[in-house]
């Protein structure tokens, strides 16, 4: 049989880089240290054949390897630096002073043949404190490690490519951090699933690169490696990704460094280029539409472009202009533009608040700058503000506004006042100037103004493609429309209100509609009808653990509906409207405490009006008040969950815990995309967004997803789909559980429904197989369950079950894995019921600290506890927990003794986990396991007092199971009363090294420590053969007790 393992699949991903014309080497063949990371040879190479004519010397190369050695802080201090070198360039000062100043760069970005592509596997890298590691395969650009990879079988079930995340952010990062000092970034795969991503992003964020031209249809699986290696490593794209797509703000308290994903190169290349083509005075100034799904990272992708404007010897640094539609210029993307002034390369990243300010700004200038300014204050006149050709607008939704050209006039009682479209402000203003359009819902003007769509990334793709989570829809209309007929007349009109209104006649016809659709959706009967299902659908959602963070949006139709609605909650639910930092039961963090203010559970966010009520003008707040509600409702901790709005927080505002919206208002089109997408950000726990609908907008919102997302299902999947997969599910898990008893649990008292549980649990586990089918059966269940918890579809003894099922599963994921992540997401009486099941087994002390067991376990009380356990699956998985964490713990006094117990839990594991659906022999098994467990949970007891009875302290009996275990490797005899003798000098040796604080990381004292142990191992006649494990255990030995020391 063929295996196909980690190593056949490394070597077929070398195959691919050698088709892209990379040369492969096996790591062995290259002659270096192995403490080395970079090859210095080639990158020396590089260095003089670039600048021979600019007489580059021998000793200015080794300066310039110097200073990338040099390079030193934290990683990410340390990698931010060494990047900036990479794709800007430094300058060198010249040996000979009287030679001008050198510009080099580490990479030929113009001529991708002049660098050296190498891909190297079993690279052997000596790290911290001596280890050994051999990264899967490393990409070497000009002798610089720029991309790691790391392999896993994809044929083994065990094992993902998560491990593979792991390895190299916590293994690698902990034992060869020279490595990532110089990474663009990481690519992890199994064949089938092939991601890649920055060193410091978190493991959601890593991507598949899924086509290799822009136009390609993307692709998936076996398929997306190929589509990796010849679109992301093609030697020209690679060079191009290093350059120009991989962002560091200029500070930042989180480790932040962005790779781009395939689509925002696409996007960026494409208008870069388009740009180019149209730029006046040769071109028309249409730059070019680029149309992007809501929440797929559009902000980046106009960085990526400032930058390739800005860096571009074409454009000659043009002037940039970044016009917005918020009201608010302290939105993200000024922010993220002005903290980006370094890798933009311009110093001069300015908001610029009012048009006059524009003005004086480009006045002076010939070239550069970027200004950010709002559609609002652009507005304010058509006077010119320059005629220089260099000048690109980039506009971000503002054209929603506006696009037409035609003049709108209005008689007011001050006279006639005339207002223009955004086009004639835009061609008035900057007559030579190009356009570029970023839009999530393309309207038809937008093409006359910035010209066709040059490249489109949908809502189907971003979901494929892990960027944004898919929407369900649930239609809950009929049920508080208290008669038919108003349901179809809101409808009709609503079609009406739906066309965008392109002339006087439309807009006053739709603004009547809106009028007449208020009044029925106002109605005070049909309103807390709506406000009663409301807080049904929302507290079910809560109390099944549906939603991740109870985070809901309501959308109302105008400010005056919005008010009543509140009122009608807040008199129904009056304990919402109590001021608190957070929700009962919430541990915060001493950070938390000081970010977090008292605030309601629910509120309403609009604008204040002069008119309003006192008491609505008073709860409504001040624009500072409302910068406040914006950072509670987005942190998920805070006591606001429910925010009531009607137009404001719909566009541009990122929730991503938020997984519900309640819509009750007529929303047109373009509209109704954004809005509908606050809830597809991507969030841990989260599977889907949920929108509910009260007012009838499935028609509307089919059409508007086929207009601006090419959608290809035609339209969302509904709660049905849910409901459909709950019923099927359950019918599987009655199936699995056709010959198990559960009436207990549904009819007994509170112990009988305890043990039914504990016996559910036992079932479970008969087969492997069995317990894995039963996993995944439950999850996807709970998942689908979630969206559909408040459907009249699924009866109580339905639900029921699912409760019971959930909790089997919850306790199971207990007992293997540590804390279950769903028990948060379970129903609150089964919640009760996991909890009591826990203690009547005598193994709560395993679960009420999570991970980290505070008893004494090695006590004959606890023993003896666990001993009771009458479940044998349970009581295995139960010693199986207790013993990792125990040996963990005692790894970090004795790592030998340690790793031997380790090995020796392995084995027996394995046999566990391989034990047969034999029913009988099963249970011989189990007894077997269960009573090694046990033995080997005692011999650990004894192992770890046994330094007393020997009269030495548990540090030297350490050294002396190191001088054991290397006597044993080597097969010697060696005295018995001579090896404590040792042990104890190792410790003295040790002791007096340790002394200064930072001896782990010094290189000279380190090399005392070797020839003080060579001495004294020769003193003893300890073969001198052994010297090299000898010192390799003692120093790794010697580095723990200096870890955990006060622990």
């Amino acid at each position: 049989m063929i295996n196909f393992n980690e190593h056949s699949l490394e070597m077929s991903i070398m195959e691919l880089f050698q088709d892209e014309g990379y040369l492969y080497m096996n790591g062995e063949q290259i002659h270096r240290e192995r403490s080395e990371v970079l090859l210095t040879d080639d990158l020396r190479q590089y260095l003089l054949n670039r600048y021979a004519k600019d007489g580059l010397t021998a000793t200015e190369v080794d300066g310039i390897l110097l200073r990338l050695k040099a390079i030193s802080g934290t990683i990410y201090e340390a990698n931010k630096t060494f990047c900036k070198l990479l794709c800007d360039g430094f300058i060198l000062n010249r040996e000979d002073r009287t030679q001008k100043d050198l510009y080099i760069q580490l990479v030929d970005y113009d001529q991708p043949e002049n660098n050296v592509f190498k891909i190297v596997n079993q690279f052997e890298i000596e790290g911290v404190g001596g280890q050994l590691r051999i990264p899967d395969s490393i990409v070497f650009l000009n002798g610089i490690p720029v991309v790691v990879l790391e392999f896993k079988s994809a044929v083994k079930e065990n094992t993902t490519i998560l491990d593979a995340y792991t390895q190299l952010t916590v293994r690698y990062r902990r034992d060869i951090p020279e490595l990532f000092k110089y990474n663009a970034f990481l690519v992890i795969s199994d064949g089938a699933n092939n991601k890649y991503g920055s060193f410091f992003a978190p493991y959601d964020f890593f991507y598949a690169w899924r086509k290799i031209e822009a136009d390609d249809k993307e692709l998936d699986g076996i398929n997306s490696l190929v589509t990796m290696v010849s679109g992301l490593f093609r030697k020209d794209r690679l060079l191009a990704v290093i350059k120009d797509f991989i962002y560091f703000p200029d500070s930042s308290d989180k480790d932040t460094k962005i790779v781009c994903r395939y689509p925002q190169y696409f996007a960026a290349t494409k208008l870069f280029e388009n740009i180019k083509k149209h730029l006046k005075p040769e071109g028309d100034g249409k730059g070019g539409t680029y149309f992007g799904a809501t929440g797929c990272g559009k902000s980046y992708t106009m960085l990526f472009l400032t930058r390739m404007l800005m860096k571009s010897p074409y454009f000659h640094s043009p002037t940039i202009l970044l016009i917005t539609d918020r009201t608010d210029l302290d939105d993200q993307l000024s922010k993220q533009f002005i903290a980006s002034k370094k890798y933009i390369g311009d110093e001069t990243v300015v908001s610029i608040d009012s048009r006059e300010a524009l003005r004086q700004e480009l006045q002076g200038r010939t070239s550069g700058g970027v200004y950010l300014t709002t559609i609002q204050k652009f507005t304010e006149d058509l006077e010119l503000l320059t005629d220089r050709t260099n000048v690109i607008c980039i506009s971000d939704e503002a054209h929603r506004s506006q696009i037409n050209l035609d003049q709108k006039v209005k008689v007011t009682e001050d006279g006639v006042e005339r207002k223009y479209g955004f086009a004639k402000y835009l061609h008035d203003s900057l007559p030579n100037a190009t356009y570029v359009g970023f839009t999530g819902t393309p309207v038809d003007g937008t093409i006359e103004v910035f010209g066709p769509v040059v490249d489109s990334y949908t809502m189907t793709e971003s979901v494929k493609d892990g960027i944004t989570v898919n929407l369900v829809y649930d239609g809950r209309a009929a049920k508080v429309t208290l008669d038919q007929a108003k349901v179809k007349e809101i409808e009709d009109y609503y079609a009406q209100c739906a066309v965008e209104g392109a002339n006087e006649h439309q807009i006053e016809e739709s603004q009547k509609a809106v009028a007449h659709i208020d009044a029925i959706i106002g109605d005070p009967d049909r309103l807390r009808a709506v406000a009663e299902d409301f807080i049904r659908h929302y507290e079910t959602r809560v109390s099944e653990g549906a939603t991740v963070a109870g985070k809901a949006m309501f959308v109302c139709s105008n400010r005056k509906i919005a008010y009543d609605f509140y009122q009608i909650v807040v008199g129904v639910r009056p304990e919402w409207a109590e001021k608190k930092i957070c929700p009962d039961g919430v541990d915060l963090s001493d950070k938390e405490k000081k970010e977090l203010k008292p605030i309601e559970k629910i509120k309403l966010i609009m604008t204040r009006n002069k008119d309003d009520e006192p008491a609505l003008y008073e709860m409504l707040g001040t624009k500072d008040d409302r910068k406040e509600y914006d950072r509670q409702f987005k942190n998920v901790k805070s006591n606001f969950k429910i925010a009531i709005v009607v137009d404001m927080w719909l566009t541009g505002f990122d929730v991503p815990a938020l997984d519900t919206i309640y819509i009750d208002k007529p929303i047109q089109q373009h509209t109704l995309i954004q809005t509908i997408s606050r809830v597809n950000r991507v969030y841990t726990g989260k599977e889907k967004g949920l929108i509910v609908d009260y007012i009838g907008i499935k028609k509307n919102m089919n059409l508007a997803l086929k207009k601006y997302t090419n959608f290809e299902s035609e339209e969302f999947e509904g709660v049905e789909q849910s409901v459909t997969i709950v019923k099927d599910q359950l019918e599987v898990l009655g199936h699995m559980f056709h010959n198990f008893n559960s009436n207990d649990f549904f009819h007994g008292t509170s112990k009988e429904q305890l043990t039914c549980l504990n016996r559910a649990v036992e079932y479970v586990q008969l087969t492997e197989e069995l317990e894995r089918r039963f996993m995944a059966a439950v999850k996807r269940m709970k998942q689908a369950f979630n969206l559909c918890g408040s459907s009249d579809a699924i009866s109580d003894t339905e639900k029921d079950y699912i409760h019971f099922y959930c909790a089997v599963r919850s306790i199971l994921f207990k007992l293997t894995k540590g804390d279950a992540p769903d028990i948060s997401q379970m129903n609150a009486r089964v919640r009760e019921l996991l909890e009591g099941a826990i203690q009547s087994d005598g193994i709560e002390e395993l679960f009420e600290t999570g991970k980290h067991i505070s008893v004494d376990i090695f006590s004959d009380e606890y023993i003896e506890k666990i001993n009771a356990i009458q479940l044998p699956n349970t009581k295995i998985k139960v010693l199986q927990r207790l013993l990792s964490q125990a040996i963990d713990e005692y790894k970090k006094v004795n790592r030998i003794m340690g790793m031997e117990f380790s090995e020796r839990l392995k084995r027996v594991v394995e046999q566990y986990n391989n034990r047969r659906r034999d029913e009988a022999f099963a249970n011989e098994v189990l007894d077997d396991v269960a009573e090694q467990l046990a033995k080997l949970l005692e011999e650990l007891k004894l192992e770890k007092d046994s330094f007393k009875a020997m009269g030495i302290d548990y540090e030297e009996k350490a050294f002396y199971d190191i001088l054991k275990a290397v006597a044993k490797k080597y097969e010697f005899e060696y005295p018995e009363d001579k090896m404590i003798e040792l042990s104890k000098r190792i410790k003295m040796i040790v002791d007096d090294k340790a002394k200064y604080t930072d001896w782990s990381t010094r290189e000279d004292i380190k090399a005392t420590l070797q020839v003080d142990l060579i001495l004294l191992l020769d003193e003893f006649d300890y073969p001198p053969v052994t010297i090299d494990d000898v010192y390799k255990e003692v120093l790794e030995q010697a580095e723990n007790f200096k870890k955990y020391a006060g622990q």
